[in-house]
């Protein structure tokens, strides 16, 4: 949902209850085992942190888990149901990690471009793969539209064996995502037994032989309804920090302004780095060390996803969000980036 004025007051209210440990024994919980700290809880936290855990029962088992744990009073049962919820979500990284990266394979079958992160030739992408799992084919959809700029819906089977598929889609600014399901409905009926949703996300029912068929409707109406602007993904910077200006003060102040989410956006900045040092952490980070030119001051920073087995530039220009450092706690800052790319891109 937009934060709107509305919604903004609602989160912000509901932000200041969490930091000063108001909240239910459930929430206390999955705050604990997230590993975050209430007194600096942000709406990133609750989307990134806490929310995966209560969903993950619904998408790997019984929701009902993640239902007690919210209602939940007792706090030695509400830890346990937390462990549950965070081994659950464990559990369903592993499972999305396995899929997103058949996804990025099968993109391959469509002209994907690892080098700019686009589809040539196609305004929309279909996914589909008889063994995927059913309740993280939206998570599938949303990284994949993050990589390529396109509507995405991801397929796979509702029940093991059967015919009709369970299909999760995630759009792109200007292309109302539900209404485009509702388009192709209309133009050939029955073809989509039950669909539902709004403008950024949508699910839908379909019958396996109707994939291709539904394919071919699906990417008539996106090349109808999106331009060749709206399929060129931006980002909206508020230009460069002085290097004197990143430090824990600014990056408090900009915490605290929020909460920060859809139609309120975090405020980006970018700026030329020298690359003084990195390394990758897990299996799809990267961690930085970054200096701006001509100057000795260095500041650490984090690309999540950014790995991708090709080492950074020397030099590059990078858009980030400047946050507290958590992990490290007192003064350190870090860089969240954004986006990468060389200098005169």
């Amino acid at each position: 949902m937009p934060l709107d004025a509305n919604n903004r007051a609602l989160v912000g209210a509901g932000l200041r209850r969490l930091r000063a440990g108001q909240g239910c024994a459930g929430l206390q919980a999955l705050i604990d085992v997230s590993r975050r700290q209430a007194a600096t809880l942000t709406a990133a936290d609750i989307g990134f942190a806490l929310a995966p855990r209560i969903n993950a029962a619904g998408r790997l088992e019984d929701m009902s888990l993640g239902i007690e744990c919210l209602l939940c009073d007792d706090p030695r049962r509400a830890r346990e149901l937390a462990e549950v919820l965070d081994g659950i979500n464990a559990e369903r990284r592993g499972v999305q990690q396995q899929m997103v990266a058949e996804a990025e394979d099968a993109l391959a079958t469509l002209s994907f471009d690892r080098a700019d992160g686009t589809v040539q030739g196609r305004a929309s992408v279909c996914l589909y793969r008889e063994d995927w799992h059913p309740g993280v084919v939206g998570l599938v959809a949303s990284k994949v539209k993050e990589r390529v700029h396109r509507p995405t819906i991801a397929f796979a089977p509702g029940e093991p064996g059967g015919s009709l598929l369970r299909g999760s889609a995630r759009s792109i600014a200007g292309f109302h995502i539900r209404d485009a399901l509702a388009a192709v409905d209309a133009r050939h009926p029955g073809l989509i037994p039950k669909f539902g949703g709004h403008a950024m996300a949508a699910g839908l029912s379909l019958d396996v032989t109707d994939l291709p068929a539904f394919q071919q409707a699906f990417e008539a109406c996106a090349r109808e309804w999106l331009s060749p602007e709206l399929l060129q993904d931006a980002i909206l910077s508020d230009g460069g920090l002085p290097p004197g200006d990143c430090g824990i003060a600014t990056a408090v102040a900009l915490r605290d302004g929020g909460p920060w989410g859809q139609g309120f956006a975090e405020p980006v900045f970018d700026d030329v780095f020298e690359i003084v040092r990195w390394r990758p952490v897990g299996e799809q980070h990267l961690k930085l060390e970054l200096a701006w030119p001509g100057t000795r001051q260095r500041v650490d920073a984090i690309h999540f996803g950014g790995w991708t087995g090709a080492p950074p530039l020397p030099r590059e220009r990078i858009a980030y969000r400047l946050q507290p450092d958590d992990w490290r706690g007192g003064d350190a800052v870090q860089l969240v980036v954004v986006h990468r790319e060389p200098v005169g891109a």
